[in-house]
């Protein structure tokens, strides 16, 4: 059963609607007869263990995954040049070249994206306290991590994917990195962020998509989960895939 979003007053109905979306890796499924919709304002935890679909959904609403069976629109456009145009998307993988400082960086986003705004991505990059001389290669895990979020984050898009951003990164870190997310979110945007790290999103999604073996098992809005379980979405989360 697909559970839209609710509570938000400026909502886009059905920015992203996925209808009996099935995708198979030759002859392993990763999402089966899989369906949502979700609106823009919000914040959505697409949640679940790894290799459950979360990466698969994300590069399908992205456009780099092509062949699969179903529906998928984002705002009324099947995945491809047109959606590319408002859809801002963190892959799970570093993607910027190692030579770059983020100055670099910013000048090459600038050129590739109409919609690129160069001086917020030097805000969160001096939010993150970033060098802006020092190449990429030279960097950390996290240092990287939060330049290519203030990249992608820096566009004036009207959904954001984010493929596991706070993986692989200390625990500080990710609650900067979350801070500087939600320091940037458009309530009139929609983000899409995967992970499995639920304790530390908690307190920053206001509605969550759990996903196991590539089919919706449980979402809603978060507060009503909360209500209806009686518990935390991480301990929620604990008893769902133990």
């Amino acid at each position: 059963m697909t559970t839209q979003p609710t509570g938000a007053s400026a909502a886009v109905p059905g920015l992203v609607q996925v209808t009996g979306l099935t995708k198979s890796y030759r002859s392993t499924p990763a999402l089966r007869d899989y369906s949502l919709s979700l609106d823009s304002g919000h914040i959505v935890g697409l949640m679940g263990p790894n290799g459950c679909g979360k990466t698969t959904l994300l590069k399908i609403l992205a456009g780099v995954l092509s062949d699969y069976e179903g529906a998928v629109t984002i705002d009324g456009h099947a995945p491809g040049v047109a959606t590319k145009e408002i859809v801002s998307y963190l892959p799970d993988a570093d993607f910027l070249n190692t030579e770059w400082t983020a100055a670099d960086a910013i000048r090459v986003y600038s050129t590739f994206f109409a919609d690129f705004d160069a001086d917020k991505a030097a805000s969160m990059v001096d939010f993150f306290g970033l060098p802006t001389d020092r190449r990429l290669g030279e960097m950390s895990k996290g240092m990287g991590e939060k330049l290519q979020i203030s990249l992608v984050m820096s566009r004036r898009a009207r959904v954001f994917l984010l493929d596991e951003p706070i993986s692989g990164v200390d625990p500080a870190t990710r609650d900067v990195i979350l801070d500087g997310i939600l320091r940037e979110f458009d309530p009139a945007s929609l983000l899409i962020m995967s992970t499995h790290l639920i304790s530390d999103i908690e307190h920053f999604v206001d509605y969550a998509l759990f996903m196991k073996d590539g089919q919706v098992l449980l979402q809603g809005d978060a507060d009503d989960l909360r209500a209806s379980h009686g518990d935390s979405l991480d301990a929620i989360f604990r008893k769902e895939y133990r």
